[in-house]
């Protein structure tokens, strides 16, 4: 293998799906990529950024038996390149000198033959590198069949030209001929093409081309989505790896008067805007269940459209015989709510049980009578309700050992339209970061729509009643969400603006929104920022989520007084607190 020429090199990309600490494992895919590789006619496979101790491994990196063990798994490894089969490249964490860096090391001839450290750590929105790495150092390219590749590590790239320490530059003076860049780059609406203008710069500064390696894995809230790509030095596509699937992809590279270029890889066609939102959130439900091995899920079927939208993704994620639903009804429950939960639950294939929470609530009624007395019925009756129904779910969960899917939305999550110990009961949500309106969204697509690998049946799963009928909590006579809240559409806009633009109240009334409802948004989402703390973790897919992004303190007294800062705010009449069903569920 060693007597390749210099003038072409086979780089195969390896866009795997790495575990968090499972170091065996994480290995084991290396190898098995490497033998794909190697019957592919690889010179080199490429593995995304810190694949060995899985990405991110936020703290768990600080333990230095952690830290000896990764060392020993990449040298056990680069043990076996002394096969003469394809080099590797591999990111792990490394240190050095007592100090621990994101390193990026190639194996090669038996041996760690070079290593590569990050440069440039991320502290911004979900990524907090700097308080468990060392930046390093700037370095050169490192050759492999003897050609200089550049090996920026993902937040390397995202520097501009001439910036303080510009780590592309600095390989470009040191003689590098390719770029390959691994990643560990979480999925998010629009980041595609993000990544794709970011690449395109470096290639215009640098003249070279770039090779985007990304893993594809959900790991707590965030989903990773693969799509690793590769540009030519003109700009051109080389390859599109799929994305949400793992694929070892080998591409031939060869230089000619102009330089190096890809002979032509494959070109994935890649999901966008409301179908990539529900890959996501079926990878992110898929890898938590699995990577924490339960053996399947429990949900309650209200007969809404939150549940619904959960159950599809369940069973979509895990297939039918994994997930169990519950319909878990009360005095309030309708016939149509019923009947729907029932009809979506057969066309899902799922196990289905009725269970009435009548009994439980009567109940736990009578606990509280004598202290209670005679005071009029309000929402704590009404909690009493998801709270049973929350004790239930969790009960089957510890029988059958089945993780309970939690299905509040993003728009509830916002504004406490929800009940802690209640509702907010569950290991984990898929829709947690995903307003009411988009919800439907989802819903209407999977109808007419079905991912690529997904283990739910064909056509349309969810009952149209549930799309079209007005949302309910059904804890009282004749109730609807809109009693408490505004209509969807205009909360949800009015949230958007709050929570991933940060727009200042004066700012949003000024391009129409109606003033009162604003402030009586603003207000919920600030009172609510308790519960939000004590929600199960969810896929995040917007901008900013709640937890990772937007981290806010519970005990907070600054209210935006939604006026110009040249106007008094004593000339604004600031609305009443909203009802106690949205602010203390």
């Amino acid at each position: 293998m060693n007597d390749r020429p210099a003038d072409r090199l086979a780089i195969a990309a390896a866009q795997l799906n790495p575990t968090v600490g499972d170091l065996d494992g994480n290995a084991e895919k290396v190898r098995r990529a490497r033998r794909e590789a190697a019957a592919q006619g690889a010179d080199l496979v490429a593995l995304p950024e810190l694949f060995i101790s899985g990405y991110p491994p936020e703290d768990l990196v600080l333990k230095p038996a952690f830290q000896a063990a990764c060392r020993a798994t990449v040298e056990a490894l680069a043990r076996d390149t002394a096969d003469g089969g394809p080099a590797v490249l591999v990111g792990t964490p490394w240190a050095e000198d007592g100090k621990l860096y994101n390193g990026y090391c190639l194996l090669e001839g038996g041996r760690i033959a070079a290593v590569r450290l990050k440069v440039n750590l991320p502290n911004y929105g979900v990524f907090d590198e700097r308080r468990v790495f060392a930046p390093g150092p700037l370095g050169g390219p490192v050759s492999v069949r003897g050609v200089r590749l550049g090996v920026p590590i993902c937040e390397d790239i995202w520097t501009e030209w001439g910036a303080y320490e510009d780590v592309v530059e600095c390989l470009v003076e040191t003689g590098a001929e390719i770029l390959v860049v691994p990643n560990g780059s979480p999925y998010s609406r629009g980041k595609g093409d993000q990544r794709l203008n970011v690449a395109v710069a470096r290639i215009t500064e640098s003249g070279l081309p770039l090779i985007y390696v990304n893993q594809v894995c959900g790991q707590d809230e965030l989903v990773f989505d693969g799509a690793s790509f590769a540009l030519n030095a003109d700009h051109s596509l080389a390859f599109q790896l799929p994305a949400f699937r793992e694929c070892v992809v080998t591409t031939v590279w060869e230089r000619g008067a102009e330089g190096w270029r890809c002979t032509g890889g494959p070109v994935a066609a890649i999901p966008e805007g409301d179908q990539a939102d529900y890959e996501a959130c079926v990878l992110g439900l898929r890898d938590y269940v699995e990577k924490n091995r339960f053996p399947g899920v429990v949900l309650g079927l209200s007969g809404g459209v939150d549940s619904a939208l959960c159950a599809a993704m369940a069973v979509d994620a895990l297939g039918a015989q994994r997930v169990r639903c519950v319909m878990l009804p009360y005095l309030y429950t309708s016939e149509t709510s019923r009947t729907d939960a029932a009809r979506l639950a057969e066309a899902l294939g799922v196990a289905y049980d009725i269970l009435p929470i009548a009994p439980a609530v009567d109940g736990l009624e009578q606990s509280i009578a004598p202290l209670v007395g005679n005071r009029p019925r309000d929402v704590t009756e009404e909690n009493l309700q998801a709270r049973a129904r929350g004790v239930i779910l969790m009960a089957v969960s510890n029988k059958f050992g089945l993780m309970v899917v939690t299905t509040g939305n993003k728009s509830e999550m916002s504004v406490g339209y929800a009940t802690l110990y209640g509702d907010m009961n569950g290991g984990f949500n898929p829709v947690k970061d995903l307003y009411k309106t988009e919800v439907y969204r989802l819903s209407w697509l999977r109808n007419r729509w079905k991912p690529e690998g997904a283990l739910g049946p064909d056509g349309p799963l969810i009952p149209e009643n549930i799309l079209t009928r007005a949302p309910t909590a059904e804890l009282r006579e004749n109730q609807t969400d809109q009693d408490s809240l505004p209509p969807y559409d205009q909360l949800d806009a009015v949230l958007e603006r709050l929570v991933e633009r940060e727009e200042p109240i004066a700012e949003i009334v000024a391009a129409g929104f109606d003033r009162e409802m604003v402030m009586r948004v603003e207000r919920m989402l600030n009172l609510a920022e308790y519960k939000r703390r004590q929600a199960a973790p969810g896929v995040k897919v917007t901008l900013k989520n709640f937890g990772r992004d937007r981290r806010y303190p519970i005990t907070n007294r600054f209210r935006d007084p939604g006026v110009p800062l040249s106007e008094p705010a004593a000339t604004l009449a600031v609305t009443a607190p909203g009802s106690g069903a949205v602010l203390d569920l």
